[in-house]
């Protein structure tokens, strides 16, 4: 056989390896510098998030199994479930906690009423500036503070305010100040967080598919429960992650409308500063039901459509 002179042919094989195991490493090096890159620019957050929110989260869990002092209020650190007995006995409490899941889950409903056909027309009706004008329309609350959207609505809703004006002459009075009130202005506070991810599914629902439904003799109702609620289905369940849990810690909208309406969130602030442990353990109640909804959402797997 012809054999390359200066060549050892034992050794070919064992170069030849060599030679690929170091094209190997050459395409992995730069890939491990990249998730050091990456590890690195991550860590801050990361650390800022465990250390302030996740670390903020385990204090108030354990403060809530302290007591207080009657005399002084100040905090004992005592070992106790009183605070959790005494939410879950305590008639107020329960009654509050249920009224404010409650507000909530009625500011979804209605949220997801009114998201759904604004968001359907945004996207498959309206075209070029219309469009861009109604989602510049949608978009410009959020540039105005929470106060003064909150307080404009407490004018509106006044007794001489534009509500009253306005049903006056149809021999009807506004709701005033109270729970109907509470659920109106957040409704309105949290509205342009159910329509931006439902608006994002439907622009990316394909034409054909609803001209096929309508090829196939289906009529509006049968496309929207068929082709359409099945497409916005995560991005309506995605979008009351934000007016639930929003609406479930809120306690400044119930001072400015809500009248004599109490919610956990004004429960909690009242007792900041008379039993802080009682705070805490009322604190747990609105993180707990967001937790076991954020887990029934994920198991639908709505956090996809965030």
């Amino acid at each position: 056989m012809h054999r390359l002179r200066g060549v050892d042919p034992c050794l070919d094989g064992d170069q030849g390896l060599s030679a690929g195991a170091r094209v190997s490493a050459t395409r992995h090096e730069p890939r491990a510098r990249a998730r050091g890159r990456l590890a690195a620019l991550l860590a801050p957050p990361l650390l800022w998030l465990v250390l302030a929110y996740l670390g903020s989260l385990a204090v108030l869990l354990l403060s809530a199994f302290w007591t207080t002092d009657p005399f002084t209020s100040d905090v004992v650190h005592t070992w106790t479930t009183d605070n959790f007995r005494d939410i879950l006995t305590t008639p107020v409490y329960r009654t509050v906690a249920l009224r404010t899941l409650g507000i909530a889950v009625a500011v979804t409903l209605l949220d997801a009423l009114l998201a759904l056909p604004m968001a359907f027309f945004m996207a498959r009706v309206a075209a070029g500036r219309l469009r861009r004008a109604l989602l510049v329309a949608v978009l410009t609350p959020l540039w105005a503070g929470y106060l003064v959207k909150a307080y404009a609505w407490r004018v509106m809703l006044g007794e001489h305010g534009i509500v009253n004006a306005v049903l006056a002459p149809l021999g009807l009075h506004g709701p005033g100040y109270g729970t109907a009130a509470v659920v109106l202005v957040l409704a309105y506070l949290w509205l342009p967080y159910m329509i931006l991810p439902v608006h994002a599914a439907l622009e990316r629902l394909p034409a054909h598919q609803l001209e096929a439904s309508a090829d196939l003799g289906a009529g509006t109702l049968r496309t929207l429960r068929s082709v359409v609620a099945p497409a916005v289905r995560p991005a309506l369940l995605a979008g009351s992650v934000f007016t639930f849990s929003l609406s479930l810690g809120d306690y400044l909208t119930v001072q400015i409308v809500g009248g004599r309406t109490q919610l956990l969130g004004n429960v909690i602030a009242s007792q900041v500063t008379l039993d802080l442990p009682l705070a805490a353990a009322l604190s747990a109640v609105p993180v707990a039901l967001v937790v076991c909804y954020l887990a029934a959402v994920r198991r639908a797997g709505a956090l996809d459509s965030l």
